[in-house]
């Protein structure tokens, strides 16, 4: 007697075929997405701290009932996205967080860092008169030379270096710069309040730091740095030119976008 070929001569096999291998990779999403869930959900509930070991592949895989592949995908994922970090033969663990400041908005560092429960210093290296350099006239509208306000401050959370900024400010914009005390409040802060800002332009990008922001930072000459250069205006022209650089082990950045239909 012939036997008939169901995956090949049946139709209606070949659809159920089909419509089980279908169903397979949508489960194996499911478990993936669960897995996912689970791990973050006890990271955001706290009973998972920094550098706490998180269950293994085949943990994962007894627990969900899941193939080994995905468990690995949903561990993969979590240590692309930063939350987990992994370690040649010991195994996962949960990621140090990083401080993270928005890519859209313009916020004061102050109170990013008091925003995340932590405490904010800061040294005051510099305050003084310089000769704009070319770069800086340029971005400032003024001629090379020209005489502006130029500070240097190192911000830090819990006592960490977690950026130095550098800014150049137009002395015709704000004429008592030099009399403020940045250890009581921000330049930024203070900015905001006797030139309200109405435009801001940056561009980002990431820098091997020279040697005295490096020692300033407290980083080594390997570490990479995320450095934002920023000009801001306000409804009489251009305020300020600045500098910020961060040590990319300690600090990312990130945004959120709504797109109307």
């Amino acid at each position: 007697m012939k036997t008939l070929s169901l995956a090949t001569n049946n139709p209606l096999a070949r659809a159920t075929t089909t419509h089980f291998t279908q169903m397979d990779k949508t489960m194996a999403l499911a478990k993936f997405a669960q897995i996912k869930q689970y791990i973050l959900a006890r990271i955001e509930a706290g009973e998972w701290q920094e550098n706490d070991r998180v269950p293994s592949e085949n943990q994962l895989t007894e627990l969900f009932d899941c193939s080994r592949m995905t468990a690995r995908r949903a561990l993969t994922e979590l240590v692309e996205s930063g939350v987990l970090e992994r370690s040649q033969g010991l195994g996962t663990f949960v990621a140090g967080l990083k401080s993270q400041s928005s890519l859209l908005a313009i916020r004061n560092i102050a109170d990013e860092i008091k925003d995340r429960g932590h405490g904010y210093s800061v040294k005051q290296l510099e305050l003084t008169q310089v000769s704009a350099p070319s770069a800086v006239a340029i971005s400032l509208g003024l001629e090379e030379g020209s005489p502006v306000f130029y500070s240097v401050l190192v911000h830090c959370e819990q006592d960490k270096p977690l950026q130095v900024e550098e800014r150049y400010v137009n002395p015709q914009m704000i004429p008592d710069y030099l009399k403020q005390d940045f250890n009581l409040l921000t330049p930024h802060e203070y900015l905001s309040k006797v030139a309200p800002l109405t435009e801001a332009r940056h561009t980002i990008e990431a820098v091997i730091a020279n040697e005295q922001t490096q020692q300033r930072l407290a980083i080594e000459p390997s570490e990479p740095c995320l450095q934002i250069l920023r000009r801001t205006w306000s409804r009489k022209g251009v305020v300020s030119f600045a500098r910020l650089t961060h040590p990319g082990s300690q600090f990312r950045l990130g945004g959120h976008l709504t797109f109307n239909r």
